[in-house]
C-alpha cells in the first residue's frame, strides 16, 4: 500500500471510467447488488469486463453472502456484505462495510461504488471514511502530523441508490413507524452530500487527533486544533480556561490531573447560539493527551496506545463541526476537558483531596482513575456556567467496557429512559453502536464511599458495575436530582480498531442530535421513534 493521504469525495451516481486506470470496488448487500442492471455498471467496468463476466462474479459474492470477487484482477473487485443482521448490530453492515474497503485500498486513484439504501448512506460513507486514516508519520510522507499534501491521492464513493423493499435480510427494523420521506425518496440533493462529506471528514479528524502522539498533540496542539476548528465555522473564538486559572476557579479535578504536565491543563469551550433556541445542549469531551497512570502508573504493555485517550474530545469535536455546518435550532456548546496525565513532582498523589467545580470532595486512591475527574468538572461548568439542559459526556473511560460491551459498542448510562432507547437506536442508524448498563445509583454509588472526603475517585470493589460506577461518578457532580437529561458514552473500546483510531461519536451524537439541526438527511435519520 502507498504511504501517501487519501482525500474522499462522495457523488450520487455513477461516471464513466476505466478501471485499469482507476480501480473501482463495488460493494453492497447481496439483494441490492443483484438490483443492478448491466446497463447501470457498465461504465464503471468497461472495456475490461464483460457483462458475462458480472453475472459470474455477482454469483460468486452471492452465494454466500460475504464474498468479494476479482472481476479485472487489480483493478476490478465486487464484495457483498454479510446477509444476516441481529438486532443489535447495523443494518448498514458498517463494521463489515470498513472490513471489506481496508482489505481492498489500491495504491493509485480509485472508486468505490456503494450501492445501498438512502436510510444506511450515513453509517455507510463513515465507515469507508475510517477505513482511511489521515496521520501517518512513515520517511517519505508529508511532514509530522501535516495535512494531506498536494499529491495525495484521490478516492471517489459514488453512490447507487437502491429502492426499499424489505429483502435486506434484517430481523428487525431500527424504523418503528413509517419511514421519513427523505430516506425513501431515493436521491441525494446537494445539501445531503454535503452533509455526508463533512460527517466523513469530521471522523477523519476526530480519528488523526487520537491516533497523533503527545509529542505532536499535547494540549497546547489540540487547542489549536480546537481553534482551527471555530475559525472554519465562522463561530467566536473558544473560550479557555487554563492552568492556575482552573484552581482559582475551582476546577480542581482537571487541575489535579495535569497540572504535572509541561502543557498546562485548559477547559476548551465552543458554542454556536441558535436564533430563537428554547434548548441549550453540551457535549463535553475527555481529552487526556497521555495517560501514563499518573503516580499509579500504569504498566508498560498498557500503556502503550494511551495517546488515544483524548478520542473523545475528538469526537466532541468533529461532532460539533458537522452540526454547526448543519445549522443548529438549539444552542450547542462543546466542552473539552484538556490534560496529560503525567508523572512529576506537581503530579497528584494517592490519598491527595481535590475539590471539584461542584463544591464537592474527592479522595485519590487511583489516580489512573483521571478522566472521570476532569469529566466531572466538565458536565458541571456546562451546568452552572453554559445553562444546558442536556449534556452528554464522551469518553475513553473503562477499560471495563469492553468487558461489559464488547468492541463494537459503546456502553452508555443516562438518567433518562427515553434518551437511553433513542441512543441505541441513534446507534443503530449512525453505525456507530452503543448498549445500555444499568444506571442504579442506590445500588453502586456506594463503592465510592470515603471516610474523610465526599467520595473516592475509584471503587472498592472492582467486579461491581465498573463502567457503571465511573459514570455515576460523573453524575453525582450534577446531582442525582440534575432536572436536566444527562448521557455518558464510555467509547474505549470502539473509539479503535487495531492501532488505528476510528472517529467514532461523530456519526452517534449528529444522528442522536440530527431533530435540533436543519440538515434533511440528519433530522430524517434523527426522527424520534414513536
Amino acid at each position: 500500500m502507498s504511504n501517501a493521504t487519501v482525500n474522499i469525495k462522495f457523488r450520487w451516481g455513477l461516471t464513466a471510467s476505466d478501471p485499469e486506470r482507476q480501480p473501482v470496488l463495488i460493494v453492497g448487500q447481496v439483494p441490492h447488488l443483484c438490483s443492478l442492471k448491466w446497463q447501470d455498471v457498465r461504465c464503471k467496468l468497461e472495456p475490461r469486463v464483460t457483462e458475462e463476466a458480472w453475472h459470474r462474479g455477482l454469483a460468486c459474492v452471492s452465494s454466500p453472502a460475504g464474498e468479494a470477487a476479482e472481476l479485472w484482477p487489480g483493478a476490478a473487485a465486487l464484495a457483498s456484505l454479510p446477509a444476516r443482521r441481529s438486532r443489535h448490530a447495523a443494518p448498514s453492515r458498517a463494521h463489515a462495510l470498513a472490513k471489506i474497503v481496508r482489505s481492498h485500498q489500491r495504491t493509485t486513484d480509485e472508486f468505490i461504488v456503494l450501492v445501498c439504501r438512502k436510510r444506511d448512506v450515513y453509517a455507510s460513507a463513515v465507515a469507508i471514511a475510517r477505513s482511511h486514516p489521515l496521520f501517518q508519520a512513515r520517511s517519505g510522507s508529508a511532514p509530522l502530523g501535516a495535512a494531506p499534501a498536494p499529491a495525495a491521492r484521490q478516492l471517489v464513493v459514488e453512490i447507487h441508490l437502491v429502492k426499499e423493499d424489505g429483502q435486506d435480510g434484517d430481523s428487525e427494523d431500527e424504523f418503528s413507524g413509517s419511514l421519513p420521506a427523505d430516506l425513501a425518496d431515493g436521491t441525494l440533493s446537494y445539501e445531503e452530500l454535503a452533509t455526508l462529506q463533512h460527517a466523513a471528514d469530521a471522523a477523519r479528524l476526530a480519528a488523526r487527533i487520537a491516533d497523533t502522539p503527545c509529542n505532536m498533540m499535547d494540549v497546547d496542539k489540540f487547542i489549536e486544533e480546537a481553534c482551527a476548528v471555530a475559525k472554519e465555522l465562522d463561530i467566536p473564538e473558544p473560550t479557555i480556561i487554563r492552568g492556575e486559572e482552573l484552581k482559582a476557579r475551582g476546577m480542581g479535578g482537571l487541575y489535579g490531573v495535569g497540572r504535572a504536565a509541561a502543557s498546562p491543563p485548559a477547559l476548551v469551550v465552543l458554542s454556536y447560539t441558535a436564533p430563537a433556541a428554547t434548548e441549550t445542549v453540551a457535549w463535553v469531551g475527555k481529552g487526556i493527551v497521555y495517560d501514563t497512570g499518573g503516580l499509579s502508573i500504569k504498566a508498560r504493555t498498557s500503556m502503550v496506545g494511551m495517546k488515544g485517550d483524548c478520542a473523545g474530545a475528538a469526537a466532541v469535536l468533529g461532532a460539533f463541526a458537522v452540526a454547526v455546518k448543519s445549522q443548529p435550532t438549539a444552542n450547542l456548546h462543546c466542552v473539552l476537558c484538556l490534560a496529560e496525565n503525567a508523572v512529576g513532582p506537581l503530579a497528584t498523589r494517592p490519598d491527595d483531596i481535590h475539590q471539584l467545580y461542584s463544591g464537592r470532595t474527592v479522595e485519590i486512591n487511583n489516580t489512573d482513575a483521571e478522566g472521570r475527574l476532569v469529566l466531572s468538572d466538565g458536565v458541571v461548568y456546562a451546568s452552572r456556567d453554559l445553562k444546558a439542559d442536556t449534556i452528554v459526556d464522551v469518553a475513553t473511560l473503562t477499560g471495563a467496557q469492553g468487558i461489559a460491551t464488547g468492541k463494537y459498542h459503546a456502553a452508555i448510562v443516562t438518567n433518562s429512559r427515553r434518551l437511553e432507547q433513542w441512543c441505541v437506536t441513534a446507534g443503530l442508524r449512525s453505525g456507530d453502536l452503543a448498549h445500555a448498563l444499568p444506571f442504579a445509583p442506590e445500588l453502586h454509588f456506594s463503592e465510592f464511599s470515603s471516610a474523610c472526603a465526599d467520595m473516592k475517585n475509584s471503587v472498592a470493589d472492582r467486579n461491581n458495575a465498573q463502567s457503571s460506577c465511573a459514570a455515576l461518578f460523573i453524575l453525582s457532580h450534577l446531582g442525582f436530582e440534575f432536572p436536566g437529561r444527562w448521557l455518558h458514552v464510555d467509547m474505549a473500546a470502539p473509539a479503535h480498531v487495531g492501532e488505528r483510531a476510528t472517529g467514532y461519536g461523530v456519526a452517534l451524537l449528529t444522528v442522536l442530535f440530527g431533530q435540533h439541526t436543519q440538515s434533511k438527511l440528519l433530522r430524517a435519520l434523527g426522527s424520534v421513534q414513536q
